[in-house]
């Protein structure tokens, strides 16, 4: 759907249906591509060879297609493997770097759970080395060899 609000719905892993906002770059490009002839009374937005839904396969093979197109002008992605789960990946990694919250983005990725998303947390450096960055240096007396009590080593020696 374009105009305010625009977005789209995809159908994901376990038949979940999920809608996704549009940049405005996106919904010029989607303006443009409506422009273009019907393709054999397609009833999806993006249709396979007889009109319908394209299947996972389908998108696969799409998008390997026009990455070893780009492949030829991009020399990095030779040694990159891109799959749409890559690309979901990516997009929810670009959201964090954003600064936006996890519980949006589990919300937008359609995850269940929000450990799923918390995961993309765990996997971006960046976000931990500018957390790094905000802490303050320690100050600290001089460091002393640690000498464990008489009790201590009692206790220890019990075990």
């Amino acid at each position: 759907m374009l105009g305010r609000g625009a977005h789209v719905q995809c159908v994901g892993k376990g038949r979940k249906e999920r809608s996704t906002p549009l940049t405005k770059v996106a919904q010029q490009a989607l303006r443009r591509w409506l422009k273009e002839p019907g393709k054999r009374g397609a009833t999806a937005l993006f249709p396979n060879m007889h009109g319908g839904r394209l299947s996972a396969d389908g998108v696969q093979a799409l998008l390997n297609k026009y990455v070893a197109k780009a492949r030829g002008h991009c020399p990095s992605l030779r040694s990159k493997r891109v799959s749409p789960h890559v690309l979901r990946h990516s997009a929810a990694m670009e959201l964090l770097q954003a600064g936006v919250d996890c519980s949006v983005i589990a919300l937008w990725l359609g995850h269940e759970a929000m450990e799923t998303t918390l995961t993309y947390l765990h996997a971006h450096l960046e976000l931990k080395e500018s957390a790094l960055a905000k802490l303050k240096p320690y100050e600290r007396a001089k460091a002393e060899r640690f000498r464990p009590s008489d009790r201590l080593l009692e206790f220890l020696n019990a075990l």
